[in-house]
């Protein structure tokens, strides 16, 4: 288990999704925001928009928050005014970690950031520096006690996915960007839940961290992150033995 799903993960089984509704409310606001800004309010014609609202859903988001969002976004309601950073750098052990912000205010985020990698013993880097090392795709995380995995593997790739990786707990879904929503349709309409769904950062390679201690400030950078409420997304490229994940 490595990367991007391990993270999902590593957040699922901590009850991230129930302990911060709220933060996971104003993240998915600002997306649909973004989304509605950038492509208008036509979730039809806009599918960052048409997956923002899906993931809104997944949360069981009020309809009337998920309206004002596009509202917002297309200047009918005052909003603030974001931009979308993506900051890059390195975590303990070497790690390739991305960092996708949405900001109003580019120099407390950037300070914040910063201090973040600085203080686990990382460092952020420039631009472009770890970026190459992942590719977008879609990634969908299905629990494996929901369905099994013969059934989900025929169901995907006649959808048009890409892989599917087998852990332990969870099935993830991979698929090209412009077949994502394809695939999540189906998924849905086989009526089978969904832990997470979205366009992410796959690592193309993992770092092995072999270390207790590093592994443990890489988590706690990775926390600390996810925490801020400028953060839309972290993506990190490590893989951590099941032994040591136990003791952390």
């Amino acid at each position: 288990m490595s990367g991007h799903s391990k993270w999902a993960n590593i957040k699922h089984r901590k009850g991230a999704q129930d302990a911060k509704r709220g933060k996971i409310f104003t993240r998915l606001i600002k997306e649909i925001t973004m989304a509605a800004k950038t492509g208008g309010g036509d979730a039809t014609a806009n599918p960052r928009l048409r997956s923002a609202i899906a993931a809104a859903k997944a949360e069981n988001m009020p309809k009337d928050n998920i309206e004002r969002g596009i509202k917002k976004g297309t200047g009918e309601l005052d909003g603030v005014n974001y931009e979308e950073i993506r900051y890059e750098g390195y975590g303990p052990g070497g790690v390739a970690v991305l960092v996708d912000c949405m900001t109003d205010n580019r120099n407390r985020t950037v300070g914040e950031i910063r201090y973040f990698f600085s203080k686990s013993g990382g460092n952020l880097g420039e631009s472009g520096c770890v970026a190459f090392m992942f590719d977008r795709k879609g990634s969908i995380l299905i629990n494996s006690a929901d369905t099994d995995e013969e059934t989900l593997m025929d169901l995907v790739i006649e959808a048009g996915a890409e892989d599917m990786i087998v852990e332990d707990e969870t099935f993830q879904v991979l698929t090209g960007p412009d077949d994502f929503d394809a695939v999540r349709d189906a998924i849905e309409q086989a009526e089978i839940s969904m832990v997470e769904a979205g366009i992410s950062m796959i690592p193309q390679n993992t770092v092995e961290v072999a270390e207790e201690k590093t592994a443990r400030s890489l988590i706690k950078l990775l926390d600390n992150l996810e925490e801020n409420d400028d953060v839309q997304d972290v993506y990190a490229n490590f893989d951590i033995p099941d032994a040591i994940m136990e003791t952390l």
